[in-house]
């Protein structure tokens, strides 16, 4: 079989404007699987200026699986943008040093952890996706679309805050796709089912 080479960062013959992501991102803190794209109408390396306030200090991680479509302009905000709410100021005082420097001593900035992106996962051109949150497998985000809160598998959601439009399948058939995990598939076995996979008939995956 002959399937294309996870390792090659620009799967395309002549256009070097996609990118198996994996390969082009430099940041320890992100992590791709394998065969997730990237598409970029100027520049590949825009992907790390768009995950944006993902500071070393705060040690969250973008986590992205495998076989995901990632459109241009895209936009992670990541923890080192949040700032106090529930405080008389919300102003970063600390971050500035000098006489304000121990204006955090026994508080922390909220931090809702790591951003997760799951398994053949469509995320729309121009799409912003906050901190924290969770994409469920086989989830498709509409372009312009501005996602705060978690996203179910196989939801399709659109829109600013984003809201579920519609699930891709009966509930039966999710649970069946969750079980199959087919992204976990030797590859040589993917490469046997792409016609299937790119059907509509779940009991046709071999």
């Amino acid at each position: 079989m002959n399937s294309p080479d996870k390792n090659n960062p620009f799967p395309l013959e002549n256009y070097d404007r996609l990118c198996f992501l994996k390969n082009i991102v430099k940041n320890p803190n992100i992590l791709v699987g394998d065969y997730t794209y990237y598409d970029d109408f100027e520049d590949v390396a825009n992907f790390e200026k768009n995950v944006k306030y993902h500071f070393d200090f705060v040690g969250d991680k973008l986590i992205i699986g495998k076989f995901c479509m990632i459109a241009s302009n895209v936009t992670f905000i990541m923890n080192g943008a949040n700032h106090l709410s529930s405080s008389i100021s919300s102003y970063p005082f600390a971050i500035f040093g000098k006489d304000w420097s121990r204006a955090m001593d026994g508080k922390s900035y909220p931090n809702k952890g790591n951003t997760v992106i799951g398994n053949d996962v469509w995320i729309g051109y121009n799409t912003t996706i906050m901190p924290g949150l969770t994409i469920g497998d086989g989830a498709i985000i509409a372009s312009n679309s501005t996602v705060t809160k978690d996203v179910e598998p196989y939801s399709v959601v659109g829109g600013n805050p984003a809201q579920l439009i519609r699930k891709r399948f009966s509930e039966a058939d999710i649970s069946k796709l969750l079980e199959l995990q087919w992204w976990d598939w030797p590859i040589e076995k993917i490469t046997a089912n792409v016609q299937n996979l790119t059907g509509a008939k779940l009991n046709e995956l071999l």
